[in-house]
């Protein structure tokens, strides 16, 4: 088999799970579609040099976590500069968008919550607690793409979930999709509706919301974690958005249940994310609002973005 038939072919079979690790390692859109493309070069340029790639799968996997490694050491400075919280940029799949292949098979891990926790982790911790919890990636296959050995990805892995205070059980299950869609129906319902004690029944005591506005859109400053507090927050914000002629169409946000809020103009003003855990109720929500976050998703609405500095 030629090189140019594994490009066009077989290796192109592989872009969904090259950009689940790339979006795994960098949390961007943007950036997981450029290193995918680049490994792709990279694989496309060592046949025509003559290079036997005996395994296209293992030989772009490697190239993709490498290039995440390194495009993370480069960003580290940006991300310390980042005003206010820091969510990834959302992957959004909707009954009207349905979005290519490689974002729609997005990795059901790959939620919010886990790629916010990940940013605490070195270049290289993070890939390899990526590739072996997200992934289920054995540790031969880990160290083959980080170019370390088995030991030292054991040692690596158990300091990242060290470093996140992590034990070694699982972490509390997630709903099941259809259940956590149903929910979240009800959820944005119940908040639309302005039922302040009803949508306290659907949060988990110790839910969490953030917000990201990245310094250009209204977002909070710091992570709220009083259930009334959120669910006021959430009532408040939907009546506003509601007065100015928005509305919400649902989606799926990551992997997790969620909506897409569009203007009177049907341009996209935010993206909400539900964490919905194994017992119904919603334990953290995310809200991401900064423009340079959504324009992947079409033409972004001035709605809730902040005034130029003067």
């Amino acid at each position: 088999m030629t090189g140019g038939t594994d490009v066009s072919g077989t290796a192109a079979g592989y872009r969904p799970l090259l950009f689940s690790i790339a979006y795994g390692m960098t949390g961007s859109v943007g950036d997981a579609e450029d290193l995918v493309q680049d490994a792709f070069l990279g694989l496309a340029r060592a046949e025509r040099a003559g290079t036997a790639i005996g395994a296209p799968r293992a030989y772009l996997t490697t190239a993709v976590t490498r290039l995440g490694i390194n495009h993370l050491r480069s960003a580290r400075v940006r991300r310390e500069t980042y005003v206010g919280q820091w969510l990834p940029e959302p992957v959004v799949t909707t009954a009207e968008r349905p979005g290519p292949a490689e974002h729609a098979e997005l990795a059901d891990s790959l939620s919010m919550a886990f790629l916010v926790l990940l940013e605490a982790l070195s270049p290289v911790e993070r890939a390899v607690f990526t590739l072996r919890e997200a992934f289920g990636y054995g540790y031969p296959e880990v160290a083959g793409m980080v170019g370390r050995s088995e030991a030292n990805c054991r040692q690596i892995l158990a300091r990242a979930r060290k470093r996140l205070a992590l034990k070694d059980d699982a972490p509390a299950a997630p709903a099941r999709r259809a259940e956590g869609e149903e929910l979240a129906r009800r959820f944005f319902a119940v908040a639309e509706g302005g039922d302040l004690d009803a949508l306290l029944g659907l949060l988990a005591p110790d839910v969490a919301f953030r917000g990201d506005g990245g310094g250009k859109a209204r977002a909070l400053a710091h992570c709220l974690t009083d259930p009334r507090r959120v669910a006021q927050l959430l009532v408040g914000g939907l009546r506003r958005l509601r007065r100015l002629g928005a509305h919400l169409v649902p989606a799926l946000v990551n992997g997790r249940p969620g909506a897409v809020v569009y203007d009177a103009e049907r341009r996209v003003a935010s993206v909400i994310e539900l964490d919905v855990d194994a017992d119904g109720a919603v334990r953290a929500v995310h809200a991401v609002s900064n423009p340079d976050k959504l324009t992947h998703l079409g033409p972004v609405s001035g709605l809730g973005l902040l005034p130029e500095p003067t």
